[in-house]
């Protein structure tokens, strides 16, 4: 049986696309296709054939002259299920569901609320911008043969307007991963932020939390958004505790996880952040680091169930940093905090929960 994903944003090698889905899907049995667009060609690994359209040139021909090289190619792989993972592709979508085929739309993010938080975009047009994504967003997902969510909200949005969506959370994988839990006393004075950097994932209160903390270094992974971010962030006293790493691989990742005491994720109170799924706690989690999180109801209830962690208010650097100190001065607490997480990981927040939902989707699908 043969399904096909389709992105023109992602990496080839995304955790939840590749990783994730397709790998499951292939390990399942599908013959498996990734149609991306990136200029590194075509390649076959772990079962997942990957169908490279070239890179596109700007934001403007992605969402044009890509698109539609996606379309072409998606036509001649001809598969019974197609598994688009970007709102642009949408389109696509719609027209291959017109044509008789099964299409899944992989909303990772709600997208129209994302809109409105974006820094680039011109704050005249966010509204009218969003409140178009999402009508065209809604009538498509109306017309194809299922949703795939990141989260239970984004799913309850989207199902009374298509019975067959289903949240499948980015729980992190287990096995064939880099994140290893380490000994405290193997690592470094030092705690981690790995992910996207941008105002609304808190790096300025992050930056600032660390001019109260001595001797201690924020190891962080990630790119900027901008390079005007960046040059604001680095004037904010505490920069010069900061161990700045880029863009991190998988093994870089796993490795900076290994040396650090304590995982940060403390993204701003806006609604896309509020209801999402945080994948870098899981991870976190997984890496044994105990963890300081924003006080959303989602989190709280995560890590205070767990005892695996500490909420603080995102926008107040003292406390996070407070937080972090506490965390730093009472080991013993911090181990255990760390453990707890591990533990819940290995047993609930994983992604072999949530694979299956998934390969059930498929079977629905298929069956009718």
């Amino acid at each position: 049986m043969k399904v096909c994903h389709l992105t023109s944003v992602h990496k080839r090698y995304d955790p939840r696309i590749y990783y994730k889905e397709c790998r499951s899907l292939a390990k399942a049995g599908y013959k498996v296709h990734l149609i991306v667009a990136d200029g590194l060609g075509d390649e076959t690994k772990d079962g997942v054939n990957f169908n490279d359209v070239g890179a596109s040139k700007g934001r403007f021909n992605r969402f044009v002259s890509t698109s539609m090289k996606i379309y072409k190619k998606a036509k001649e792989i001809n598969a019974e299920i197609y598994h688009l993972h970007d709102p642009e592709l949408l389109p696509v979508g719609y027209m291959l569901a017109r044509k008789g085929k099964k299409v899944v739309y992989d909303a990772h993010e709600d997208v129209p609320v994302q809109i409105k938080a974006k820094a680039y975009i011109n704050p005249l047009i966010k509204q009218p911008l969003s409140s178009s994504v999402k009508i065209v967003e809604d009538y498509i997902v109306k017309n194809i043969a299922g949703v795939i969510t990141a989260t239970p909200y984004i799913r309850d949005r989207f199902l009374p307007l298509n019975k067959n969506s289903v949240d499948v959370c980015n729980y992190p994988l287990i096995n064939g991963t880099s994140i290893v839990k380490t000994k405290w006393e193997l690592k470094n004075d030092s705690i981690c932020y790995v992910g996207g950097i941008s105002e609304v994932r808190g790096i300025k209160q992050m930056v600032e939390a660390m001019k109260y903390l001595n001797g201690y270094k924020l190891n962080l992974g990630g790119e900027f958004e901008t390079d005007q971010l960046r040059e604001e962030t680095v004037k904010i006293e505490g920069w010069s505790k900061v161990n700045e790493l880029g863009f991190l691989n998988r093994d870089k990742v796993g490795a900076i996880l290994a040396e650090s005491k304590i995982g940060i994720v403390t993204l701003q109170p806006i609604k896309n952040y509020v209801d999402a799924m945080p994948v870098k706690m899981f991870e976190y989690m997984l890496a044994g680091l105990p963890v300081v999180a924003s006080n959303f109801p989602l989190y709280k209830e995560i890590l205070e169930s767990n005892k695996c962690g500490i909420c603080v208010d995102p926008t107040d650097p003292k406390q996070i940093a407070d937080a972090i100190s506490f965390l730093l001065e009472n080991q013993e607490q911090a181990l255990q905090m760390g453990d707890n997480g591990y533990e819940a990981v290995l047993n609930k927040y994983n992604w072999a929960s949530e694979e299956i939902k998934v390969l059930n989707l498929y079977d629905k699908l298929l069956a009718n």
